[in-house]
């Protein structure tokens, strides 16, 4: 998958975590579309001879919904520390953090997801596999990668447009 379903998913928590917590939308925003992707660092394991099929390959344990939940956790206990209600912030990380499995397991092509790590090492994809899958690196600056682009926009259109449009800033009350 690109980025754009990511950041749409990331881009919706944002603006609901803002509305809750009294933070400015586009803080909210960005912080949730950065971790919205933040299992695809797995990538940089390429680079230290991890193999893609391997456990913690491409969308291997960092698309695990068991990650998703641990890596959720910690990230809501580290955001209580800068006053952020722990629930709050759990009940939003975890399921940001577990849609990018859910997602990529929606492409039509690569090894799957390891979504169930670390009970099994299967990787999986959905019976309906509408998104193409991206490719990696600079590969994703040709006409395949804009047409992944291109559809996942298309698909992820209402999402992006409840992210971005603006709203209107409430009156004070006197």
């Amino acid at each position: 998958m690109a980025t754009v379903a990511h950041v749409a998913v990331g881009l919706v928590a944002g603006r609901l975590y803002a509305r809750s917590a009294g933070v400015p939308p586009w803080r909210a925003m960005l912080a949730f579309s950065v971790l919205s992707l933040a299992p695809d660092l797995d990538v940089l394991g390429n680079r230290l001879g991890i193999k893609y099929a391997d456990p913690w390959g491409h969308r291997g344990a960092t698309h695990a919904l068991f990650f998703a939940l641990v890596a959720g956790l910690v990230l809501a206990a580290v955001a209580a520390k800068s006053g952020h209600p722990f629930r709050r912030a759990a009940l939003f990380a975890v399921p940001v953090l577990a849609s990018h499995g859910v997602l990529d397991a929606f492409t039509d092509g690569g090894h799957g997801a390891a979504l169930w790590w670390p009970f099994s090492d299967a990787r999986v994809f959905w019976p309906w596999q509408p998104l193409p899958v991206a490719p990696i690196g600079r590969r994703m600056l040709s006409a395949r990668g804009a047409y992944v682009l291109g559809v996942e926009t298309l698909i992820c259109a209402p999402l992006l447009l409840y992210a971005l449009w603006p709203r209107r800033r409430r009156a004070a009350r006197p």
